[in-house]
């Protein structure tokens, strides 16, 4: 079913009082602008013929901005569909590593240090606890969001994790942890404690802020969230 709305008209109808009312900064006010422009006559035409037929077809330019629904949803399923090429048979697992609001400016100012480092930690973390456990080393598939369900600022990278690796033998090692019944990849509590480590030690690194902000950071528990196996990773 298409929708009943396509989100330029709500842009066109809601953008300017949205931008009076919260002033967004020059990258917000491009994106919205590109949304409203995607496949219209503002950005141009061109135009496609068949060799057979000779039949010609007129289309309006996409913005390929890469918040579009229009522009991104083909790239998307492409991604999807080669992502499951990648797919082993064993169990997989979510996990969701989420950094503390209190770090939101520092991204919001540096958001390449940040965001590498953020998906370098992750990595960093379930490699670590799967070469302890398992002696095996581990793979994953991770895919950055910058915003809650609510639309606010809330940079997190969500995993999709099998439930093992291979170790130095050639030889898959499967995971078993089990809590209160649950099976899980490894204890959340743990895990996030290290993830913590892993990124303050590396923003130190390349970012220095003073030490009662870090301090305090460590003090902020830190959310790692990770749920039993899905009936299939597809």
């Amino acid at each position: 079913m298409s929708p009943a709305h396509e989100l330029a008209q709500v842009i066109e109808r809601f953008g300017k009082d949205f931008e009076t009312l919260h002033s967004p900064n020059a990258y917000v006010r491009r994106t919205l602008n590109a949304l409203l422009r995607c496949r219209t006559s503002l950005l141009g035409g061109h135009i496609d013929k068949c060799e057979h037929c000779g039949h010609l077809r007129i289309s309006y330019n996409s913005c390929r901005n890469r918040h579009c629904p229009k522009c991104q949803n083909t790239q998307r399923e492409a991604w999807i569909e080669s992502r499951k090429q990648d797919l082993i048979p064993a169990p997989y697992f979510h996990v969701v590593f989420t950094i503390p609001d209190k770090l939101n400016d520092l991204f919001l100012h540096h958001p390449v240090v940040l965001y590498n480092l953020l998906f370098r930690a992750a990595w960093e973390t379930i490699s670590q606890f799967c070469y302890i456990k398992l002696q095996a080393e581990a793979g994953m598939v991770a895919v950055l969001h910058t915003w809650g369900q609510n639309l606010s600022f809330h940079p997190h990278v969500h995993c999709v994790i099998p439930g093992g690796g291979i170790n130095y033998k050639g030889q898959w090692k499967k995971v078993n942890t089990s809590v209160n019944g649950k099976v899980f990849l490894f204890k959340v509590k743990n895990v996030s404690a290290v993830f913590r480590g892993k990124f303050l030690a590396g923003m130190q690194k390349y970012l220095p802020q003073d030490n009662p902000f870090i301090r305090d950071l460590y003090k902020t528990p830190w959310v790692v969230y990770s749920e039993e196996p899905f009936a299939g990773p597809e």
